[in-house]
């Protein structure tokens, strides 16, 4: 009995783990969509009316891509020329989120 419930310990943890990854997933893309997407666009490119005007940056770029997890969240945080500041908007976890969505961008 032993033997066959530790074969199911992996599959029982990556039952128990897989909604939660889902979930955070899915709040990290509605909260993308929610506060960055009008500038950013959907796919991060920046390539939206708004984004255009504002010269938003292409978050799947390398200039992006190669700056720190802090670097993100404190652009994020504090904004940075046109971007607002999200520092009082966001909880840090939600930043946190964000700049993991970001990074998720710069691999698609």
């Amino acid at each position: 009995m032993k033997r066959t419930l530790r074969g199911f310990a992996p599959i029982l943890l990556g039952a128990a783990i897989w909604p939660h990854l889902l979930t955070a997933e899915t709040n990290a893309a509605s909260l993308f969509k929610a506060k960055c997407a009008l500038c950013h666009g959907e796919d991060g490119s920046g390539n939206t009316p708004t984004g255009k005007a504002q010269k938003a940056k292409d978050l799947r770029s390398e200039e992006t891509q190669k700056k720190s997890d802090a670097e993100i969240a404190e652009v994020i945080a504090k904004g940075r020329n046109k971007m607002p500041a999200f520092a009082q908007k966001l909880k840090p976890d939600q930043i946190q989120q964000l700049v993991a969505y970001v990074r998720q961008l710069g691999k698609k």
